[in-house]
C-alpha cells in the first residue's frame, strides 16, 4: 500500500501534468494545423522557435522562466504592476511542464493534420461551409486520434519534467515536489527504497500513458 507522502506526491504530479495538458491542448493544435496548412513568412522560423525546448537543457528552459517572471522581468511586479504568484508555486510547475511538453504536442499535431486529404476540407467549402465550420465539423473529427495520441505523449512528457520545473518552482515538499524531484530528493539522501518505490510508480504512469498513445496510433482512421 503506497504511503500518504508518496500518494501526496502522485496527486501533485497528476494536476501539475493535467493542467499543463490542458493549457497547452488548444494553442498546440491550432499552431499544428496553422503549419500543416499554411504557407506565410516566417514558418519556419516559428517552426524553430517552437522546437527549442526540445534541444535546450532543461535547466535554461526554466531559467528563462525564471527572468521572464521575475519581480524585474517583463511579466515580474515591476512591469505589470501585480505579482501573478507564479514562482515557487506548483503553477510555476506546471508552466515549466507545459513549455517543455508543447513542441512534441505540435509536432504530433502537425503530423497528424497532414496525413488529412486537404481535397475533403475543400469539397466541404464548395458545399457552402465556412473556414471554421469545415475545421470543426470535417478535420478535428478525422483527426482526433492523432491528436489524442499527442496530448497523451505530451501528457507523459509533462509528468517526467524535472529540469525546468525543478529551477522556476523548486523541490519544496508538499508544495512543489513531483513525482521527478521525489526521486532526485531520495536518491541524493541514500534512501534507496524510497526512490526504488517512486520509480516504479513513474514506470507504471509512463507504461500505461505511452502504451495508450501507440494503440490510438495504430487504430485504423478513414482518411479518403
Amino acid at each position: 500500500m503506497l504511503r500518504q507522502d508518496i500518494v501526496s506526491i502522485l496527486l501533485l504530479t497528476l494536476q501539475t501534468a493535467s493542467v499543463a495538458t490542458v493549457c497547452m491542448m488548444v494553442p498546440a493544435t491550432l499552431l499544428g494545423y496553422a503549419l500543416a496548412r499554411y504557407d506565410f513568412r516566417g514558418k519556419d522560423f516559428v517552426s524553430a522557435v517552437v522546437g527549442l525546448p526540445l534541444v535546450l537543457p532543461p535547466t535554461a528552459v526554466g531559467f528563462l522562466l525564471l527572468r521572464l517572471f521575475a519581480v524585474d522581468g517583463p511579466l515580474g511586479r515591476h512591469n505589470l504592476g501585480l505579482d501573478l504568484g507564479l514562482l515557487l508555486s506548483w503553477r510555476a510547475a506546471a508552466l515549466a511542464a507545459a513549455v517543455m511538453s508543447f513542441p512534441l504536442v505540435v509536432r504530433t499535431a502537425k503530423v497528424t493534420f497532414e496525413g488529412i486529404n486537404p481535397r475533403l476540407e475543400m469539397m466541404a467549402k464548395t458545399l457552402g461551409h465556412s473556414t471554421l465550420a469545415t475545421f470543426f465539423r470535417y478535420t478535428l473529427p478525422l483527426a482526433k486520434r492523432g491528436l489524442l495520441a499527442g496530448l497523451i505523449l505530451g501528457f507523459t512528457r509533462a509528468l517526467g519534467e524535472f529540469g525546468a520545473t525543478v529551477t522556476i518552482a523548486g523541490n519544496i515538499p508538499g508544495r512543489t515536489q513531483t513525482l521527478s524531484a521525489a526521486i532526485f530528493s531520495a536518491q541524493q539522501l541514500g534512501d534507496t527504497d524510497r526512490a526504488y518505490a517512486l520509480m516504479l510508480l513513474a514506470l507504471g504512469l509512463g507504461f500505461v500513458a505511452i502504451l495508450s498513445a501507440e494503440l490510438l496510433s495504430r487504430t485504423p482512421r478513414v482518411i479518403p
